[in-house]
């Protein structure tokens, strides 16, 4: 048989299923697939409930597609997570099984599944490596969501190993950038942050409130660079494991928060709300390994942030309703 590691793919002429497409990560896939030459297909959540096993057998059935990128997931904060863990357990259970299991029904011939860096353990030294994966204990506070990310990570080596199929997972590190999610409770680090300058900004706060103590460091991807990464991985990864992708830098959330403020054109005093949890005390990526297949992170994290705040300012009424 063949070995799955071994077939790199071309996209020319495929038919490529974006599941997810009007989220961030996947409204940046669609803009990145533009440029290539190949049939993007798409299917509302109105239309397909990714939930249901019938449902997205029978889609793959009647649209065969070629290849898939599976970037459809229930995500959210600290605050979400907390708030919802079986729905964060569930909900991406049943996507991820469903659209893997029904690509190898229907033939796919590559897959691309989208995890988190949330997947590694708590308390781990940096950088972290893909090889740290299932090595110690996870952060408590989204730990269903990451045990739902490892299984379909799994199922994707699980359909390599056993169906020699070229099933790959990319771990993206914390996302930012154009259809971010600014709900003022259950968005991620940076939407959360930029909203909440901004509106001290509007209404002329002498100080904004920041979760946590600000010492964690984080590593920020420009959803642009994160949906290039994965047309680069689509053509030239078909490994087993996982693979990082980052910046290979990262900053305290005290000095985001500055770097914030200066995008934002605003600065006041930070107040930090110790009783709100921190998360991992440090998350930055070992991204050696995409590094060294030829790829690398190419947004400034200030050029991102502006052209970030941007677009928040061009799309504030519709994010607020």
């Amino acid at each position: 048989m063949t070995d799955a590691a071994s077939l790199l793919y071309d996209l020319k002429g495929k038919r490529v299923w974006v599941a997810g497409h009007k989220g961030m990560v996947g409204s940046a896939l669609m803009r990145r697939l533009a440029e290539e030459d190949c049939t993007i297909l798409t299917v509302d959540r109105g239309k397909l409930d990714l939930r249901r096993q019938d449902l997205v057998e029978c889609w793959f059935n009647e649209h065969k597609p070629d290849a898939v990128i599976l970037a459809a997931a229930k995500v959210g904060g600290i605050q979400a997570n907390r708030s919802l863990p079986a729905e964060f357990l569930y909900d991406n259970l049943m996507i991820e099984a469903n659209i893997i299991n029904g690509a190898y029904q229907a033939g796919v011939g590559k897959l691309l599944f989208l995890g988190s860096s949330c997947i590694y353990p708590r308390d781990i030294l940096v950088p972290i490596s893909e090889e740290h994966l299932l090595t110690g204990p996870l952060e408590t506070t989204n730990q269903c969501y990451a045990i739902a990310k490892i299984a379909g990570i799994k199922l994707c080596q699980a359909y390599q190993e056993q169906y020699q199929k070229n099933f790959i997972s990319v771990m993206p590190t914390n996302l930012y950038g154009p259809g971010d999610n600014f709900h003022p409770e259950y968005s991620h680090v940076p939407a959360a942050l930029l909203r909440r300058i901004h509106e001290a900004k509007m209404a002329k706060n002498k100080s904004v409130i920041v979760w946590g103590t600000g010492t964690p460091r984080r590593e920020f991807l420009h959803v642009d660079d994160m949906a290039d990464a994965c047309v680069f991985l689509m053509k030239h990864y078909s490994e087993k494991g996982p693979i990082n992708v980052g910046t290979g830098s990262d900053l305290a959330i005290a000095d985001f928060v500055s770097v914030l403020q200066d995008v934002v054109g605003y600065h006041c005093a930070v107040e930090f709300n110790h009783e709100m949890p921190d998360g991992s005390p440090r998350k930055i990526l070992d991204v050696s390994k995409i590094n060294n297949l030829g790829w690398t992170a190419k947004i400034p994290i200030k050029d991102g942030l502006r052209k970030y705040y941007q677009w928040f300012l061009e799309n504030i009424d519709h994010l607020r309703k």
